[in-house]
């Protein structure tokens, strides 16, 4: 159950590795940003930031994971299969970057990517049963295998990449999730995950200086879509097993912060009759800061509730049935919680920071304008 001393030795070398990669390639990947045009300029109100910033910095995320998996993660057919669907992903996320792409495009991208890691092994052939005192922790599911395996990978890829609306937040909840999985998986005896996972902790946390509120730098959708893919293949590596101790609502939980804010967001969308991927100021970073928070509070309540649920995951990989129903529990009063926070809120302050946003994103689109007209 607990790794040897190896093991230790090549995760905190896989992590410390990629995190130093990612520190280091942050400024010239910022650098290159700027000088492709990939910059994210406040035009709407949907936007909490009041100047353009660089974006593209996932692409130093990108490095810092692939080049310590190269070094550390023995290469077969699956993890082989993950670098390529990743790839496709981080290329396609760079170009939109530049040059915005239209969303059936990504999400052709996104199958394909899916597809790859597919047929390279990468699949789940049984989720949780529902019911958690049962004898049986799975169901197998057959023929369902494979589209369900897409639709959660392709689900995970625009979770993380929807979150992506407050500095620090999409890379901070998918260090969080990262390394819930990473104890998960050292638990049910997983090394290969488990230093994928220690990687792609390292990764994260190299950039979360630059990204960090006032951001220097975001991560783009090279970035938050590599992220999402990532988790959403590795928790098939790892978490979907047939053993008792380990089920899908560990890797659920896991993100669970990403997939419940995307999950109510298409609701929300298609019961209004728009299109799932319509931009809106419904996500969860944007009801609290309707309460009256600031963006660093917001992103605090989103890390810890993040926390609370990869505690939960952890938890509920035990055998206990008492650990079970506790946990479930703690998801209950989580989900109360939030929505007590989102319930209350300070008209007032929002209200004056709404005004104060508006102002200055007609001032930097201002900028914008008299930039163009001297080039």
């Amino acid at each position: 159950m607990f790794p040897n001393l190896s093991l230790w030795l090549k995760l905190l070398l896989a992590f410390a590795v990629s995190l130093v990669i990612s520190y280091f390639m942050t400024p010239p990947v910022k650098g290159f940003a700027e000088h492709v045009g990939a910059i994210d300029v406040p035009k709407d109100d949907r936007r909490v930031h009041d100047h353009p910033i660089p974006r593209m910095g996932g692409l130093a995320i990108f490095l810092g994971f692939v080049l310590s998996l190269l070094i550390f993660v023995p290469m077969d057919m699956k993890v082989m299969g993950l670098l390529l669907g990743a790839l496709i992903i981080a290329v396609v996320g760079g170009v939109d970057d530049i040059i915005p792409l239209s969303p059936s495009a990504k999400l052709l991208a996104q199958f394909i990517a899916a597809l790859v890691c597919v047929r390279c092994g990468i699949i789940f052939t049984a989720i949780s049963n529902i019911n958690i005192f049962g004898n049986t922790s799975y169901v197998e599911i057959g023929f369902l295998s494979f589209p369900l395996t897409i639709i959660w990978i392709m689900g995970c890829t625009n979770a993380v990449n929807l979150i992506d609306g407050l500095d620090g937040l999409a890379v901070g909840v998918s260090a969080i999730s990262s390394f819930t999985m990473l104890v998960v998986s050292l638990l049910v005896s997983e090394p290969v995950v488990s230093i994928i996972l220690a990687a792609l902790a390292g990764a994260c946390l190299g950039f979360m200086p630059f990204n960090f509120n006032p951001a220097k730098i975001f991560m783009g959708d090279v970035g938050s879509q590599f992220l999402g893919f990532v988790l959403g293949v590795v928790s098939i590596m790892g978490m979907f097993k047939f053993q008792a101790i380990i089920t899908f609502i560990v890797p659920l939980l896991a993100l669970a912060v990403p997939l419940a804010d995307t999950s109510f967001a298409f609701i929300r969308r298609i019961l209004k009759g728009q299109s799932p991927f319509h931009a809106d100021k419904g996500h969860f970073h944007h009801r609290l800061m309707a309460t009256g928070l600031s963006q660093k509070q917001t992103v605090a309540v989103l890390y810890g509730v993040s926390a609370i649920m990869g505690l939960v995951a952890v938890l509920i990989s035990g055998h206990n049935s008492l650990i079970k129903a506790l946990c479930t529990v703690g998801i209950f009063l989580v989900l109360v919680g939030i929505w007590v926070i989102m319930a209350i809120r300070n008209p007032r302050k929002a209200k004056a920071r709404k005004l104060k946003k508006q102002q200055a994103a007609e001032e930097a689109a201002k900028k914008a304008t008299e930039v163009k007209k001297e080039n």
